[in-house]
């Protein structure tokens, strides 16, 4: 395991995972239309968060629908 942790951000217009194993992360809905993230719809400029809790966190499933999320995640 590495001392550091890695830093994952981006944009993405696609349907997708953050995989198991992350320490933290961020999804902002910063799009025109509605979100899913974990089975919740985020309306636009919303974000929700998953802080550090000491653990690793299982996967996040996340579709932007027609919009775009800025995500950020800390393995």
């Amino acid at each position: 395991m590495d001392i550091l942790a890695q830093v994952n951000e981006t944009d993405t217009e696609q349907a997708g995972d953050i995989n198991d194993g992350f320490l933290s992360a961020s999804i902002k809905n910063v799009g025109e239309g509605k979100a899913l993230v974990n089975g919740v719809v985020l309306i636009p400029g919303e974000a929700k968060g998953y802080p550090f809790v000491g653990k690793g966190y299982k996967k996040i499933s996340y579709d932007p629908g027609a919009s775009t999320l800025r995500i950020m995640a800390i393995y």
